[in-house]
């Protein structure tokens, strides 16, 4: 008995559903602007989202780069000079510098290589320039050691080194 009911209960709701009513499809002509506008309102509040998105993410980047490029010479330059002042004081009282040489050359090598390949187009030109100067600043006191210049030759490539990564690291710290 439920069954029957049950079917009774689905051809009536078939049934129903299949009424067709007469008459012409049209657009209601009165509502249509209003819907034109409240989608051309839509696409323009997606659109100028869409920017505000994607000049935040593009921000986001940036700082990201920045940050990473400053790092890296922070970190890289304070052990290079390190090693640079262990060098220094061996020479300073007279002792074998031979000891001190390699690590001092290859903290210089190693910080100007970390530093240049740290950086890529989304720092700042003036940012980049002074990442170089450091860059090629740490090479040349580098080279000074490693071919014992004079000592006025080496303070003047030293004098160079802290001035540029001095200079770097001031630009860092007013892009952050």
């Amino acid at each position: 008995m439920l069954a029957v009911g049950c079917v009774a209960a689905a051809l009536l709701g078939i049934v129903g559903c299949t009424t067709v009513t007469s008459g012409t499809a049209g657009p209601d002509t009165k509502a249509a602007p209003a819907y034109r506008q409240s989608v051309s309102a839509s696409v323009s509040a997606s659109v100028a989202t869409s920017s505000v998105r994607e000049s935040q993410r593009q921000q986001s980047l940036t700082t990201k780069a920045v940050h990473s490029s400053c790092d890296s010479l922070a970190t890289t330059s304070k052990e290079a000079i390190d090693k640079v002042n262990v060098f220094v004081g061996a020479f300073n009282a007279g002792r074998n510098t031979g000891p001190t040489e390699g690590p001092a050359v290859d903290a210089l090598n190693n910080s100007a290589s970390t530093v240049s390949n740290s950086f890529n187009d989304a720092l700042s030109s003036q940012l980049k320039d002074a990442f170089n100067a450091y860059v090629d600043a740490a090479h040349d006191v580098a080279n000074a050691i490693g071919t014992h210049a004079p000592t006025g030759e080496f303070n003047r490539r030293v004098d160079r080194l802290n001035k540029t990564k001095t200079a770097a690291l001031k630009l860092c710290l007013a892009s952050f």
